[in-house]
């Protein structure tokens, strides 16, 4: 319960109005920090509705697949450029956010990703480090400015972010193959 606690407490403080408008001043932050941050504050809550609702889970999410498959589209939906523009010029849209993020993506994360194989979860990591690369080289080299609400030049460090999350979650994948961890254990 200490846990879901914690995610509580993330998620009161990434909602606080002066620390959201820091975080979306920026647009890396903003990509990179606030929106993980509130994925991570509904994995840490999650608990608590796997407990309060545990034939939800069971019925609806019993091999994990909807569940992955349901975080995948919030975050590939987050991460469109326009997306992250109305999120900063209209409420719903950030309302939005901060219910998705927290309790639809983040929730059904950690639902699901103990059900799933070693081979579904490098399926979900290798399409993300694809997305990522794919999202990296649009905004580094995008003719014209993606967001409105942004300067170029954060465009292109949003890019560069992409890319650099991709070369590790590529050296991860590559550590996952030629490792074995039970050596280790």
């Amino acid at each position: 319960m200490n846990q879901s606690f914690y995610g509580l407490l993330l998620f009161i403080f990434l909602v606080i109005p002066p620390v959201a408008n820091f975080m979306e001043s920026v647009m890396v932050i903003h990509m990179h920090m606030q929106m993980p941050m509130l994925v991570i504050s509904g994995f840490l809550m999650a608990r608590f509705f796997q407990k309060r609702f545990p034939g939800f889970f069971v019925k609806w999410n019993s091999n994990g697949l909807p569940g992955i498959l349901l975080f995948v589209i919030i975050m590939v939906y987050w991460m469109l450029p326009r997306t992250m523009d109305e999120a900063l010029t209209t409420q719903t849209v950030e309302a939005f956010k901060f219910i998705s993020l927290p309790f639809l993506a983040g929730v059904f994360l950690r639902d699901s990703w103990k059900k799933l194989s070693s081979l579904g979860k490098n399926v979900v990591i290798i399409s993300f480090t694809v997305i990522f690369i794919g999202l990296g080289w649009l905004y580094i080299w995008s003719p014209v400015q993606l967001c409105n609400n942004y300067l170029l030049i954060e465009q292109v460090t949003l890019g560069w972010a992409f890319l650099t999350t991709a070369i590790g979650l590529v050296i991860y994948l590559g550590y996952n193959f030629f490792i074995d961890p039970s050596a280790y254990e």
